[in-house]
């Protein structure tokens, strides 16, 4: 991986990737990044089809990742680039919606043995598989490690019977990322291993949930008798908490956009569209400008202690305690956006469809919707205090009695 560092080179990569995203990017998807997930355009318009293809060909969907397994080979500070000048051309990155290249990919990139990379890494950044996570199950939702999906060693292959909820696309997905239970009699983090497993076979059935809003994105899964080759274990045999817990780390780093720095428009040029400014091109408002001020300062702690977890993990397979800070702070700093978003555009930002909203107007408003529910997954915010003050600071328990 190169490492362009300097301004000249970041400054002809800046031009280059300006030239091949004009070239590339459909002019018909400017600003529709949160539209073709949310109504499901993307499998069907030619023009999404045509940008996937071309994004997933140039490796730059998965900018930092190895060549040798189909990824762009770019380093931190280009990929930084690309993801300006794909905001400044309002264009988005198809592959993000999945859980290939912002969860599985990379923790097979960290875990995975060389047959693995080679088999699972190449179509995930084409987008030519969907994945999905088997994490939680009915009795086993924020605590985790609670979870009974049973996989026994058959000598030449695992069986594994039991169930995960709120599976995110499990019904169309090809590969599953499944945490399950090797050795019932260990401690309830141990004993427990992390397998990549084929969802299209006889012993896995999805049933999708149904929302109030219609469409679910989310399942119940059941196995029955599935199979999964030796070869399929991700990491050592009953270590899979750890790799669980690097997975997570990966999702939180992409929740936003550490993993693809620099996708958003920055707040404040949203601000001065919409609101008014004072002589010296400052926001008038003086409570708003403080405010996003202070959003800005959270963001940018946020994107430190990113920075610093990916350091401390960066010689080991082990996660910082860093990153368990990571997810309350995404949910943070993700819906305080959201919200001075919406605050900026004032009724501009109240629109669900129609050409009285422009296309960013509309993404805004969905984004605002959808990222509440941020608070929830991955493990409640709540849950999440609750494992950095007993796990992490050494608290007492004070939920139970003395």
């Amino acid at each position: 991986m190169a490492d362009f560092g300097g301004d000249t080179e970041l400054e002809a990569f800046r031009v280059e990737a300006a030239a091949w995203l004009k070239a590339n990017f459909p002019a018909s998807l400017k600003g529709k990044a949160a539209m073709a997930n949310a109504e499901g355009t993307g499998p069907t318009d030619p023009d999404y089809q045509a940008w996937k293809k071309a994004i997933g060909d140039k490796g730059w969907a998965t900018p930092t990742w190895p060549t040798e397994y189909g990824g762009g080979g770019l380093s931190v500070p280009q990929a930084r680039v690309l993801g300006q000048e794909m905001a400044k051309a309002g264009a988005f990155n198809p592959l993000t919606f999945g859980m290939g290249i912002t969860m599985i990919g990379p923790t097979i990139l960290d875990y995975g043995t060389e047959d693995q990379k080679k088999t699972h890494i190449p179509p995930i950044v084409k987008g030519e598989v969907r994945w999905c996570v088997g994490y939680s199950e009915p009795n086993a939702g924020s605590d985790l490690a609670s979870l009974q999906t049973k996989c026994e060693d058959k000598g030449d292959h695992f069986l594994i019977n039991g169930s995960k909820i709120w599976t995110s696309g499990a019904q169309y997905s090809e590969w599953c990322g499944c945490l399950v239970r090797t050795d019932p009699s260990a401690k309830k983090h141990e004993g427990i291993s992390f397998i990549l497993l084929d969802m299209k076979q006889k012993g896995v059935e999805t049933r999708p949930i149904a929302l109030i809003a219609g469409d679910s994105p989310f399942c119940e899964t059941f196995f029955t008798d599935a199979v999964a080759p030796k070869d399929a274990l991700l990491g050592q045999l009953n270590q899979g908490w750890t790799v669980g817990k690097r997975l997570l780390q990966h999702e939180r780093a992409s929740q936003t956009g550490a993993a693809f720095g620099g996708r958003q428009v920055a707040l404040q040029d949203v601000a001065k569209k919409y609101v008014e400014v004072d002589d010296a091109g400052r926001i008038a408002d003086p409570d708003l400008r403080t405010r996003l001020t202070r959003h800005l300062m959270d963001s940018r702690v946020h994107n430190l202690t990113l920075a610093r977890a990916a350091a401390e993990a960066k010689n080991s397979n082990n996660p910082g305690s860093a990153a368990s800070v990571l997810k309350n702070s995404a949910t943070h700093v993700a819906q305080t956006r959201a919200e001075l978003t919406l605050e900026i555009m004032g009724a501009q930002g109240l629109g669900w469809e129609g050409a009285d909203f422009s296309p960013e107007e509309i993404e805004a408003v969905r984004g605002w919707l959808f990222g509440k529910a941020m608070s929830i997954y991955g493990g409640s915010s709540e849950i999440q205090n609750n494992i950095i003050s007993k796990r992490i600071l050494g608290l007492p328990d004070t939920t139970q009695s003395t």
